[in-house]
């Protein structure tokens, strides 16, 4: 009686320690975990990694977190700590909790920069993919100077934007612009471009996609050149014309890159801040701002309103996480993994 009361309490005293060493986690003579495992087996995929996520930590993560914290207070160049000489003035804005997203929300002012904005992504990023996969098929083919013309085609793509920006700006110019100089060369009247609120934004339109039509340019190339020649052949013995071979073989095959280049190219334009700023500086008026141009100028004019400023720059963000998102998920229904 006496032995089996005692086995019955070592085998408890056994249960709980495996519970406590199960609570604990895997001890000396047990299993690792498999972070343990990756860390002991990877670690030199980790030692590179590391500079990396500190770097992306101190030069985005912090800045997103104080942007965030900027974007619920009623902080201004007014209110914001400062040294001047050997004086420290400290901090006295507030927290204001969701006020400044009201009050964005709220306003015409952001549906207004908003509508401009989605207006002019879409219609950059469609003229960048529809021209860019009609030079895309042309240097596709076999001709001459093929190389030449590759070479010639990605040169806008290699010019800084800001330089873009200056070069354009001077075409545009109403009075000494050489775009205004040969319309009088043949007998027209000069254009002030970036004077009237639609000129200017067809003008900012056309660089833009002056400089982003390389880039869609190599990268459907690039994928026209993965497509299996025999597709081609295939079809053409079955007897599909130049338009079915198009239709029903190149954009299938290009879907995969075609999809990976739009997402880029939207984010791209949606942000798209040198060309607006420099070249028509959001005007005549405010007819050209995009939604990060004027966060730019809340934060850098006037008064400067920097927790307006950061709630506009998180108002961007979520709406280029949504988008993404659903972009993933229609690309997803149509059975694209990506």
């Amino acid at each position: 009686m006496a032995t089996s009361t005692g086995r019955a309490t070592g085998t408890t005293r056994d249960r709980a320690a495996g519970a406590v060493d199960g609570a604990r986690g895997p001890g000396r003579g047990g299993r690792p975990g498999p972070l343990r495992r990756s860390l002991s087996q990877y670690w030199y995929a980790w030692a590179m990694v590391a500079p990396v996520i500190v770097v992306t930590a101190a030069l985005i993560g912090w800045p997103l977190v104080r942007g965030v914290y900027l974007s619920l207070t009623d902080a201004t160049e007014a209110n914001m700590g400062r040294t001047i000489g050997v004086n420290v003035i400290p901090s006295t804005y507030e927290f204001t909790g969701l006020d400044n997203y009201v009050s964005i929300l709220g306003s015409g002012l952001f549906w207004e920069k908003l509508t401009w904005t989605v207006l002019w992504t879409v219609a950059c990023v469609a003229l960048h993919y529809g021209i860019g996969l009609g030079l895309a098929l042309m240097l596709n083919r076999r001709m001459r100077f093929r190389s030449a013309y590759r070479v010639l085609l990605i040169l806008p793509w290699a010019i800084p934007p800001f330089v873009a920006a200056f070069i354009w700006r001077y075409l545009y110019n109403s009075d000494y612009g050489v775009i205004n100089a040969m319309l009088r060369g043949v007998g027209l009247g000069g254009v002030g471009w970036l004077d009237d609120p639609t000129t200017a934004k067809i003008a900012v339109i056309a660089v833009n996609v002056w400089i982003g039509i390389p880039f869609m340019m190599l990268a459907l190339l690039g994928g026209l050149q993965s497509i299996p020649r025999e597709l081609y052949e295939a079809a053409e013995v079955d007897g599909a014309t130049p338009w079915q071979r198009f239709r029903f073989v190149t954009i299938p095959g290009l879907r995969t890159v075609s999809s990976t280049v739009i997402l880029l190219g939207t984010i791209w334009t949606f942000n798209m801040f040198p060309l607006i700023f420099l070249i028509t500086g959001g005007g005549p008026g405010s007819s050209t701002e995009i939604l990060v141009t004027y966060a730019y100028r809340e934060a850098f004019t006037g008064i400067r309103n920097y927790s307006g400023s950061a709630a506009w720059g998180v108002l961007i963000l979520l709406l280029l996480v949504v988008m993404a998102v659903v972009y993933r998920r229609a690309l997803r229904k149509q059975g694209e993994v990506w």
